[in-house]
């Protein structure tokens, strides 16, 4: 088996960094997409996205995510949810650059790439793409599935978590590819899009309006309180909803019973942004 006392060791390292999810996919899956997972594209991602195309001497790709907190989420737009955002983001570029220089220092040259691979909100209202995408990489490493959102769904979290990469030159056993299919088609990330960027009907996992969803984004920059996070929060899939006792979903679609959480959304959202 391929470096299973290496992965060991890097598990063990995750562990005691505080990694909550990790993943290894050898980057011949870009290649050849495992058929047991659960989604189908029909534009499959072009090679010069691959991590070999980026990286030529990289033959595993590990992947790890931190959960954002699903009560904090649920003030979104909030400047309280971008502190997490931006906070979580700065976790996963910093561990997964000691992660990328563990390796090197045993022999595996390595390479971190960052959490969000663009430099301003801006730059999407004209090319709405990275140069990597994180959750096709999760993707890929059996972490997860795609909602009707687009995003990646896993059992622990839903989609209330954030991905990083390490590009490695170590060959590593590959994490099984097989995992069900999560979404549960609810259709609440449709209803509750501000912008309508999300398709109820047509191909799954749909092709999102990311330009209009963009400029949401954009506006919301402006007023201190981005991202969006509305289709993330309603999501029913994760059992942090059960951690955090909310499994009811009417929570944020019936005030009744429920108001002592919209009084504090609301006073979070009165605060630090402008709203």
């Amino acid at each position: 088996m391929k470096n299973e006392n290496l992965k060991n060791e890097i598990l063990k390292k995750c562990k005691n960094m505080g990694i909550t999810l990790v993943g290894f996919a050898p980057v011949n899956r870009w290649e050849r997409p495992p058929e047991e997972l659960p989604n189908t594209f029909s534009e499959w991602i072009p090679e010069e996205f691959w991590p070999q195309s980026i990286y030529p001497e990289a033959r595993t790709v590990i992947v790890i995510g931190l959960p954002v907190q699903l009560p904090i989420i649920e003030t979104a737009p909030s400047i309280y949810y971008r502190e997490l955002y931006e906070t979580v983001n700065s976790m996963l570029d910093s561990k997964a650059y000691e992660i990328a220089n563990f390796l090197t220092e045993k022999g595996y040259p390595s390479i971190y790439i960052p959490r969000d691979c663009y430099g301003d909100i801006k730059v999407l209202l004209e090319r709405p793409l990275a140069f990597f995408s994180h959750k096709h990489a999760a993707y890929l490493a059996g972490l997860g599935s795609f909602g009707q959102n687009n995003v990646l769904l896993t059992p622990e979290y839903g989609p209330r978590v954030r991905f990083t990469s390490i590009f490695t030159t170590a060959e590593i056993g590959p994490d099984p590819a097989k995992i069900k299919d999560l979404c549960t088609r609810c259709i609440l990330c449709v209803k509750n899009c501000p912008v309508n960027a999300i398709p109820e009907e047509g191909e799954f996992p749909p092709p999102m309006d990311k330009k209009t969803c963009a400029r949401r984004s954009a506006k919301l920059r402006e007023e201190y309180r981005y991202p969006c996070g509305i289709c993330i929060k309603v999501c029913p899939v994760g059992k942090d909803r059960q951690l955090f006792e909310r499994e009811d979903m009417s929570i944020y679609s019936n005030d009744k019973g429920f108001r002592k959480y919209n009084k504090a959304w609301e006073h979070v959202r009165k605060y630090g942004s402008k709203r």
